[in-house]
Order: C-alpha cells, then structure tokens, then sequence
C-alpha cells in the first residue's frame, strides 16, 4: 500500500472520510453519552457494521446499501439482499 500524499489544498483527497465522519456525528454520536472509551469503540463499530454498512443507503452508490454494492462490484450478485 502506498499512502495518499496530495498537494496542499487538496480537498478532494479527504471529502469522503470527511463525509463518512460528519455522517456518523450527527446520526450516531450527538445521541449518546458514553461512560467509557470502551463503550464508545463498542456502540461506534455496531453503528457501522449493523447500520452504516448494511442498512443505511448511500446516495454516491445510486442509493445502494454499501454490502451490496461491494458484493455486486467483487461479481457476487446472490449475496445482495436488496
């Protein structure tokens, strides 16, 4: 792997973690309050795996939930549950 090193200035190269983050901020994150670091992580990666990837459609990838587009684009149609 070789890191992403753009010039100055260069928003493109951080708009989707930008997106993915502002995302999960206000969807997720201004609703809680978490007693530990541990429950943070805990909530934080059912929010992603549980939600964000597999029920939450994405307007960039014609409204698809991201599962299913990965597994359409890796040529496993079957598996989609849409």
């Amino acid at each position: 792997m070789q890191t992403s090193m753009s010039r100055k200035g260069d928003f493109w190269d951080n708009a989707p973690m930008e997106s993915f983050f502002g995302a999960l901020k206000t969807e997720h994150f201004h609703h809680h309050k978490f007693k530990t670091r541990d429950e943070a992580k805990s909530v934080t990666s059912r929010h992603i795996e549980g939600f964000y990837n597999c029920i939450r459609r994405h307007a960039t990838i014609n409204n698809l939930i991201p599962a299913d587009f990965a597994n359409t684009f890796m040529g496993n149609p079957e598996k989609n549950v849409a």
